[in-house]
């Protein structure tokens, strides 16, 4: 899919896919493309922060928009938050900035910058508050899955 453009876009490219993200674009870039630790991580960083910054940005006027024109729409966003609140407020209230950090930078499925991103919107964490502590669990994320794909002895 990707082997007629760059390297280093490629791997900014997959970082920005739901999917992938950076637990995808990092070991890529590494095994594949053969790029150097600090490229690699930088380029996976940089893809996987890219479309926070919209999701961050545009899920709130969107999902209004949408709720103000569809009944189906208000009911799915009502259920949505309802139900994610009765789930998950818990863990937010007791741990605050630290639930939504550990949340994006554990790589497993269905977590991650996308994920977090959306939890950050439903909770009403504001966008000057959300950014930053997401980039902090991608940077995190970025780290584990270094160490996941080479190993810590190639790391230190």
């Amino acid at each position: 899919m990707f082997q007629n453009i760059p390297h280093e876009l490629a791997t900014v490219l997959i970082a920005m896919i739901p999917i992938g993200e950076l637990r995808g674009a990092l070991p890529i870039a590494l095994t594949v493309y053969d790029l150097p630790l600090w490229e690699a991580y930088l380029l996976s960083v940089l893809g996987n922060i890219i479309p926070v910054v919209f999701i961050l940005w545009l899920l709130d006027p969107v999902s209004k928009w949408l709720m103000e024109r569809s009944k189906i729409m208000k009911r799915f966003f009502d259920w949505l938050f309802s139900r994610t609140h009765k789930k998950h407020s818990h863990r937010f209230e007791k741990w605050g900035a630290a639930a939504l950090i550990t949340f994006v930078a554990i790589p497993l499925p269905i977590t991650g910058a996308w994920t977090g991103a959306v939890a950050a919107f439903i909770f009403g964490i504001p966008f000057k508050k959300a950014l930053p502590l997401i980039t902090v669990g991608v940077l995190i994320a970025g780290v584990i899955v270094s160490i996941m794909t080479l190993g810590v002895s190639a790391i230190i």
